[in-house]
């Protein structure tokens, strides 16, 4: 089973993406897998330094992410151009990835971890949907406590995503996070006992 797993900011996603993976499931990262492409010698770093020059780079050849950063910032178009330069190679990694995976094993679960699966409209080409859930105000506080950040700054990150009970509607499986580990932990184990899969 191919999965998408997906959440809201401070929702806990690393929390149950290491449970699966505990249990032998394989795990695609979607924000590692976007270092990786902008790495020396990859070809979306040389589209990125084509489209806005030297300056977004490290004297060690690295990417600048706080000079790609100050480019884009609200700036609509430069964004777009980023993310379309950005999205297309992370997306085919990750499926070369679980193609991979697929051919060593189809009957194993593959979990791709997807910030924004919804909001970039990949949901479709997943066997299933995992939402990582807990509820707004629980969101808001753990975001708080983890980015020293104030309720208003807190409320703005969570803004940018896509509301996390229309995420959890969207879902064909969610998980609440809003307990303990143990009761996560219950919920993961019944999920993949439902789906005939290992424990």
């Amino acid at each position: 089973m191919k999965l998408g797993l997906t959440g809201g900011i401070a929702c806990g996603k690393s929390t149950v993406s290491a449970m699966l993976v505990a249990h032998g499931a394989k795990l695609i990262d979607a924000d590692q897998v976007a270092r990786e492409v902008v790495l020396p010698g990859e070809p979306a770093l040389a589209a990125i330094v084509a489209e806005f020059g030297q300056a977004v780079l490290n004297e060690d050849g690295s990417m600048n992410r706080a000079e790609v950063g100050k480019l884009v910032f609200g700036n609509k178009e430069r964004l777009a151009k980023l993310e379309s330069i950005l999205h297309p190679a992370i997306r085919e990694r990750m499926w070369a990835r679980i193609h991979t995976y697929h051919a060593e094993n189809p009957a194993q679960l593959i979990v791709a971890d997807i910030p924004l699966l919804y909001e970039t409209g990949q949901a479709s080409l997943y066997d299933a949907v995992m939402v990582v859930y807990v509820p707004k105000t629980v969101q808001i506080e753990r975001l708080m406590q983890r980015n020293s950040l104030s309720t208003e700054q807190a409320e703005q990150r969570i803004a940018l995503q896509l509301d996390i009970e229309e995420k959890k509607r969207l879902a064909d499986f969610v998980i609440d996070n809003s307990g303990t580990v143990e009761e996560t932990e219950r919920q993961v184990e019944r999920f993949l006992q439902e789906q005939g899969l290992p424990l």
